[in-house]
């Protein structure tokens, strides 16, 4: 029971505060609130308009982020509880991995649609889904470096 807290309490963990930040307070308006006056410290002379573009990006760059981490997470947790031979089943656990993420990120935009500061969005599930495949794809290129040295 312990080594599966200990395996599945960070996925759950990360995604508890992916829930939190998809109430009011992960909201454009209150994230706006020292986004944008630190990007008006760093880009003095930028428009109204293009603080709230670079503000726009921002948020996007951060579903590519949180979403990268839970597939991470995922895969850390599958391969520990259901793969035995590694090698032959890493591409499984990464695709049962991208799609727990893809479907963890279709019910948070649900989600997001009963709260009235935030808008449901399928290109948001399909930059978390691709922010979660780019994890994914760091994972594989560490262990197959890690491969290489070990040989």
């Amino acid at each position: 029971m312990t080594r599966v807290l200990k395996i599945w309490l960070p996925v759950v963990a990360w995604m508890v505060l992916i829930f939190a930040m998809s109430t009011d307070l992960g909201s454009a308006s209150n994230t706006s609130l020292f986004v944008e006056p630190f990007l008006r410290w760093l880009f003095p002379s930028a428009s109204h308009g293009t603080i709230q573009e670079i503000h726009f990006y921002i948020r996007k760059s951060a579903h590519l982020g949180e979403y990268a981490i839970l597939g991470v997470l995922f895969w850390r947790a599958l391969r520990h509880t259901i793969s035995s031979d590694a090698r032959r089943s890493q591409w499984k656990v990464a695709v049962v991995a991208l799609l727990l993420s893809a479907t963890y990120a279709a019910t948070d935009e649900f989600h997001q649609s009963f709260v009235p500061s935030r808008s449901a969005s399928v290109r948001d599930v399909m930059i978390d889904t691709v922010g979660t495949f780019i994890g994914l794809c760091v994972v594989e290129a560490g262990s197959a470096i890690r491969r290489r040295t070990d040989v």
